[in-house]
């Protein structure tokens, strides 16, 4: 029988939303501050000869323009003053937890608290930008050897990357805002507004190519086809869970006796979700960067990396599978699902597993499950990023009917919507208190009765 909490869930209709006013709130506060990010990727960088970016990145669209496009919603193409995007961000944070993991004193902030957190927070911004000045400035430079600057030289390259730092710090900070006062993650949905924003565009130009000839019209229904089957399956797995059983003993509280109950310890096949994708993205992306706007300028170095690394290559595509499996393993066991932190809250709630010892054997056991789910975890994320990936470079299809873009999509969607049901349902549990004190006043203030002179 479903309890009170599953019944309110499924009744629960979004006309509460106009009721609802603090979601309200939050929904237009977090629109607000999307709307602002893409009027950021519209405002160019100072000294940039236009014309020849327009030019430089319309020949670069079908190749790697395309994919430097994807985290900074087209920003990178228009060279606006978010074109880093917030991938320092994102890199810094893969930095700090990956040192956390290693350093003592890192791992013990950790397990401070609030307070931790807040000084681990801190080391992440200035990691990011450290990462920002020295992407933004290579980036200058490549933008110098390609052509692309008015007037080559010191004052251009301080006007880059002081505008570059300053779009990603404040990229950063929108993030965090939304997080904290919005609906959402704040970083998640930036990315997700980039990516989408640029859809439309890069269907057009897939339609173009088929009114053009260059790809048959069954390909076409093809990649539409594969596209709702790939997101019916990332829907399928992001929510497929794995119960384990945790049953909790009698207890006796003062003189009375309760009953020991069960109920289930859920597991998701996929406890890093999005997470893996976008630092194994973020990490393929700046060489690219930078051997994009260095035109005929690629060192040998620089050429030979390209020439194993660039997008559909073999190396590529292997590094690319090997982050997504170690970033998977490592954002659980260190973040999403932490089986010491689960074990000890099991047993001191007096919670077990049947058949397995509270403490360090249900730890133990934890961590085989999770190891053993995580192994169909990676391979539905590499399954989903790579198989588009090979097909887009085989046929020319746009980007941003990758794997990597069709994920991100739908679990950030999936995420947020699952957060506004959960304000609404806590809205919902809201009213019910505030009638049934309501109730309880009206019962208190009852008329009494004269008294007796």
């Amino acid at each position: 029988m479903a309890s009170a909490a599953e019944q309110m869930a499924a009744n629960l209709s979004w006309g509460a939303l106009g009721k609802a006013t603090d979601l309200r709130q939050r929904i237009f506060f977090t629109i607000g501050l999307l709307i602002v990010y893409r009027l950021g990727t519209f405002i160019p960088v100072p000294g940039i000869d236009g014309a020849a970016l327009r030019q430089f990145m319309t020949d670069a669209a079908a190749g790697l323009g395309g994919i430097l496009s994807m985290f900074t919603g087209g920003a990178l193409g228009r060279m606006g003053i978010f074109a880093l995007g917030i991938m320092p961000y994102i890199s810094a944070s893969i930095i700090v937890q990956l040192l956390s993991a290693m350093v003592p004193s890192l791992e013990q902030l950790k397990k401070e608290g609030e307070q931790g957190r807040k000084k681990l927070n801190q080391y992440t911004r200035y990691a990011t930008v450290a990462l920002a000045l020295f992407q933004a400035y290579g980036l200058a430079r490549s933008l110098e050897a390609g052509g692309l600057a008015h007037d080559p030289g010191l004052f251009f390259q301080l006007s880059v990357v002081i505008t570059l730092v300053g779009g990603t710090m404040f990229l950063m900070w929108l993030g965090e805002q939304i997080t904290a006062r919005g609906i959402g993650n704040g970083i998640s949905l930036i990315i997700f507004v980039g990516i989408v924003a640029e859809i439309p565009a890069a269907l057009a130009q897939f339609l173009s190519q088929g009114r053009a000839g260059t790809i048959s019209p069954a390909v076409i229904i093809g990649v539409l086809v594969m596209i709702v089957v790939v997101v019916g399956f990332v829907v399928f797995m992001e929510r497929a869970l794995r119960k384990i059983h945790i049953q909790y003993p009698r207890r006796q509280v003062g003189m009375k006796i309760y009953d020991g109950g069960s109920s289930h310890l859920p597991i998701k096949v996929n406890p890093a979700g999005v997470i893996p994708a976008i630092f194994a993205s973020s990490l393929l992306l700046l060489p690219t960067t930078i051997a994009t706007f260095s035109g005929q300028q690629t060192g040998p170095v620089m050429s030979t990396i390209l020439a194993y690394f660039g997008p559909g290559q073999p190396l590529y595509l292997l590094f690319f599978v090997a982050m997504l499996v170690f970033f998977s393993y490592f954002y659980t066991a260190n973040v999403s699902f932490k089986t010491d932190d689960v074990a000890d809250n099991l047993k001191n709630q007096g919670g077990f597993i049947p058949g397995i010892r509270p403490g360090k054997r249900t730890e133990e056991y934890l961590d085989y499950v999770v190891n053993r789910i995580l192994v169909i975890g990676s391979a539905y994320l590499a399954l989903v990023c790579l198989l588009p990936e090979i097909l887009r470079s085989q046929l020319a299809i746009p980007f941003y009917f990758g794997g990597t873009s069709v994920l991100i999509v739908v679990s950030v969607t999936m995420d947020t919507i699952n957060q506004v049901q959960s304000h609404l349902l806590a809205h919902q549990y809201e009213g019910l208190i505030e009638k049934s004190q309501l109730r309880g006043k009206k019962r208190g203030t009852a008329k009494k009765p004269p008294a007796r002179r």
